[in-house]
């Protein structure tokens, strides 16, 4: 899950320097750019973000009473981070409920330091995607967690579902590789399989066993690179035999 973020302040090239720094993290992604209190506080209403960097070089006072009119509109105040080339703000940051206070010009350690922070402190709740298959004015909705795996049939597609159920679906593989998560990977021209199911690789045979059936399938050198991938993630957590 992906912790979004609004930056306020004037200064374009720290706006930037930050959003290149937070790039390196892919569950933090930028949703807003402020310039001014006002349309700031609008973009926290619409948006909802889990982050607010705030740049308190200037206009520190409009910024501090943004905070506190918060409290007026939302129960659940994002984190928010106060920037400066200076500590002269930090103490009332800290009144005001500030998660951080962040000394310019950004280092990329100190960033990190609490990107870690962030993640520990305030975790993600993991949730399960949902997958749309769209007909006309018929809308089915389908857990990807239930999905086995996918099969290529002409220009359509099969879903295979771990309760025995297989529904078709008027959309090319290729449309679902790109927007599956990341636990779908595309093994064969045929195929797309969902990692959480997989109980064997076998690399003699060219195939995949489901778990808690038998199903196999097969893998084809073209994708051999993401059955490659799958095999090390799978053996971080995993007890070897092998001496």
């Amino acid at each position: 899950m992906n912790y979004s973020y609004i930056i306020i302040g004037n200064s374009a090239s720290s706006n930037l320097q930050l959003q290149h720094f937070l790039e390196e993290y892919n569950d933090f992604s930028c949703v807003d750019i402020s310039e001014n209190s006002n349309v700031a506080l609008n973009s926290i209403l619409k948006y909802s973000p889990d982050i607010i960097f705030v740049d308190l070089q200037k206009n520190t006072r409009e910024y501090f009473q943004m905070v506190s009119d918060l409290h007026q509109y939302i129960d659940q105040i994002p984190l928010i981070i106060g920037v400066s080339t200076s500590k002269d703000y930090a103490y009332d940051a800290i009144k005001n409920g500030f998660f951080d206070y962040w000394l310019l010009p950004y280092n990329e350690f100190d960033i990190r330091k609490a990107v870690f922070k962030i993640r520990k402190q305030t975790p993600k709740k993991e949730t399960t995607p949902t997958l749309c298959l769209q007909s006309y004015k018929d809308y089915q909705y389908i857990d990807t967690s239930e999905i086995l795996y996918l099969k290529a049939d002409n220009n359509a597609t099969d879903l295979f579902l771990n309760n025995g159920k297989k529904i078709s679906a008027f959309k090319t593989l290729k449309t679902f590789e790109n927007k599956l998560p990341e636990n779908f990977i595309r093994i064969h021209q045929s195929y797309i399989l969902n990692t959480e199911y997989v109980s064997r690789i076998n690399y003699g045979k060219s195939i995949c066993n489901i778990k808690r059936s038998d199903l196999q399938l097969p893998f084809s050198k073209s994708y051999k690179e993401n059955i490659d991938k799958l095999k090390s993630k799978m053996g971080k957590n995993a007890i070897s035999t092998q001496n």
